[in-house]
């Protein structure tokens, strides 16, 4: 059985972790996988948006902590950050497509912080967050000291990092470090709603946007300001723009290529 999953349809990529026996904590074999699923649906032009989900109870418990207690498997932290999680965050925020985080179920140390990192996040109102790092005596990784405060403070995110609190859905969403909570028996439906409308916006205005996004994190504002004028001057060049427009002054809905 493969670690990971990957269904493609109406130009939506989902990416399911599959090791819901472990509640889908990385090994060596998973982390590799996911990288080139991701690297496929960013080549793949008919992949417009990205879902990453769990099977199972669980949507990712982080790091699986047999491998790293075995002499055997172990490839040591280096390895496990440098060629395991670091290159899943890079290529989260830089592929050029939007990634919901569909949290399914407990998102623990690196699995909190994976979804974290993707554009959208939402979770059904059974779901909790946990930065369970200090709890073993570890630090937060997978972009947690980055992410966390820009997304709920420096105060808060320094208090769940160092205490190990499980966060519930509702708390993560009205502390703003989720975008919604579905109740469960409505999860699937509304997260394929989100993916289906993000893959029928235009692709190539979102990944530009995505681009200003992410170096608004360490730009001044002059720099930002020089960024959004390059970025915007590429976007009125699309044909999806000239759709946009001309939809707006026909008064119809614009049926955007990703073009």
């Amino acid at each position: 059985m493969s670690s990971i999953l990957l269904k493609i349809e109406n130009n939506i990529a989902t990416i399911t972790l599959n090791r819901p026996e472990v509640f889908n904590s990385f090994n060596r074999e998973m982390a590799f996988r996911l990288q080139d699923t991701f690297d496929s649906c960013e080549k793949d032009e008919q992949v417009r948006a990205i879902v990453l989900t769990g099977n199972g109870k669980a949507f990712c418990a982080g790091q699986d902590l047999k491998e790293v207690t075995s002499p055997e498997l172990n490839p040591g932290f280096k390895k496990i950050l440098d060629e395991h999680y670091n290159p899943i965050i890079s290529r989260i925020r830089h592929i050029k497509k939007p990634i919901i985080a569909a949290v399914n179920g407990v998102a623990a140390g690196a699995g909190a912080n994976i979804a974290l990192a993707c554009d959208v996040v939402l979770a059904h109102e059974n779901v909790s967050l946990i930065q369970a790092f200090s709890l073993i005596g570890l630090i937060p990784d997978s972009a947690g000291t980055f992410f966390l405060p820009r997304l709920i403070g420096f105060q808060k995110a320094s208090a769940l990092a160092m205490l190990g609190d499980k966060i519930s859905a509702e708390e993560a969403e009205r502390m703003g470090m989720i975008y919604k909570v579905i109740p469960q028996e409505h999860f699937e439906t509304e997260v394929e709603k989100l993916a289906f409308k993000l893959a029928n916006l235009p692709t190539l205005a979102l990944g530009k946007m995505k681009d200003a996004l992410n170096q608004s994190l360490t730009n001044n504002l002059e720099q930002q300001l020089k960024l959004e004028s390059k970025l915007q001057i590429e976007a009125a060049q699309t044909e999806d723009y000239a759709e946009g427009v001309a939809a707006f002054v026909e008064k119809r809905k614009p049926n955007f290529k990703g073009k």
